[in-house]
């Protein structure tokens, strides 16, 4: 089987997205299948036409030029155009018998219009959609034309298509509803390769100590700070968290568009040295500061794009024996048991929020059996060979024939 992969971006940059990326071409060559890889000019400005990063080959895509670049619409248009002048010279030379193309529609598009031109099939793999991204950034507003009009261009290749696959249940309930059938949907969930993951070490005690840690009960999120994220509602719970529990301080690791407006807000709250802002630390360096946290907290907002989407880190957090709590968002009920493998509050509910994490620091008699749950749960459930396993009947199906090594 050889199938090219059309991508948003890839590693060597850090996301969920690569993450995930890097997981599924993986465990596909793992079954033998041929992977090629192409990425969107969104992947940056690039060294090489293709690189080689931990084993697999991306080709890049030129960036457009500079008269386009950053202009709503147009500078999309001509990002579209260049990827699919990439996507029909890499047909040509690599002669794969299925196109993939992962989110945004920005992706499905030009591989829709490449692949009637050479008669192949299409796959489009939703991770998010993008009106709903754009209203998290800030790009447009729901209900708005833009956002109409980027929905209906979702729902146009959604029917275009040959099959659609996506992260989880609330999407497929999503896309179904608007007007595809159901058999040409398929879920291939998040996952994690779980023997990739161990339960952690010690704290490092000076890395502790430098960050004023010492005695605490360390709250923490690790991550890019999104506004999705919710860290705004975590701050706006820690003043009644610290009524409750003094030792507690709260670490946030990473950074991202909501970085200054949460340190204001810090400020403002006069959380002063209760709450430590890491930055961004080194992706090595990552277990050193997990290493150091008691709970975990995912706050999620609720939103149409939290609501329908799975996130990789409650996933990661029960691969490594974990402690968290987590908003009751669509994405987070789909993978989380509320007091089995992990803890679900109310979203939005700052009080629910204070309420759900001073139980669980008073109650550390729990965590063991929250830990060991949640590591059984991943093992039997959500592991990438169990989800990459799902495409091998979709790929059988779309070139009619059995998949071949």
């Amino acid at each position: 089987m050889r199938v090219l992969h059309i991508l948003d971006h890839s590693i060597p940059l850090h996301s969920g997205y690569t993450f995930r990326t890097a997981a599924i071409l993986r465990e596909q060559r793992r079954l033998g299948w041929e992977t090629f890889h192409v990425t969107s000019p969104k992947q940056g400005p690039c060294a090489a036409a293709d690189e080689t990063v931990d084993g697999l080959r991306f080709f890049r895509t030129p960036m457009p030029t500079a008269a386009w670049s950053g202009k709503p619409l147009l500078g999309e248009l001509e990002l579209m155009r260049q990827l699919e002048r990439r996507i029909d010279e890499l047909i040509v030379q690599l002669k794969p018998q299925v196109l993939h193309a992962h989110s945004p529609v920005l992706n499905a598009i030009p591989a829709i219009r490449a692949a009637r031109r050479h008669g192949l099939p299409v796959v489009y793999e939703v991770r998010a959609f993008w009106e709903d991204a754009a209203v998290d950034h800030g790009t447009t507003q729901e209900g708005s034309l833009r956002y109409r009009a980027t929905r209906a261009l979702e729902t146009w290749a959604l029917r275009r298509v040959d099959h659609v696959t996506c992260i989880c249940e609330g999407l497929r309930a999503d896309i179904v509803a608007r007007g595809i059938p159901a058999e040409r949907v398929t879920v291939i969930p998040n996952a994690v390769d779980a023997e990739a993951f161990d339960a952690g070490a010690a704290p490092d005690l000076a890395l502790k100590q430098s960050l004023g840690l010492d005695g605490a009960e360390v709250l923490g999120f690790i991550g890019s700070f999104y506004a999705y994220e919710g860290l705004d509602l975590l701050l706006e719970a820690m003043p009644d968290i610290l009524a409750r529990r003094p030792k507690a301080r709260l670490l946030l690791v990473g950074g991202g568009p909501q970085d200054a407006a949460l340190k204001r807000q810090a400020e403002t709250l006069g959380l002063g040295d209760k709450v430590i802002f890491t930055g961004r630390v080194p992706h090595a360096e990552v277990g050193r500061y997990y290493d150091l946290v008691d709970v975990l907290v995912y706050p999620r907002h609720p939103m149409r794009l939290t609501e329908l989407v799975t996130p990789l880190k409650p996933l990661e957090a029960m691969a490594q024996q974990r402690v968290f709590v987590a908003s009751d968002v669509g994405g987070h009920r789909e993978l989380v048991r509320d007091g089995e493998t992990g803890v679900l509050f109310r979203a939005g509910n700052p009080v629910a929020l204070a309420d759900a994490v001073s139980r669980l620091l008073a109650s550390p008699e729990r965590w063991p059996a929250l830990r060991a749950a949640g590591r059984q749960f991943v093992e039997s459930e959500r592991t990438w060979r169990n989800s990459v396993a799902r495409y091998q009947a979709i790929y059988r199906r779309l070139v009619a024939g059995p998949v071949c090594a």
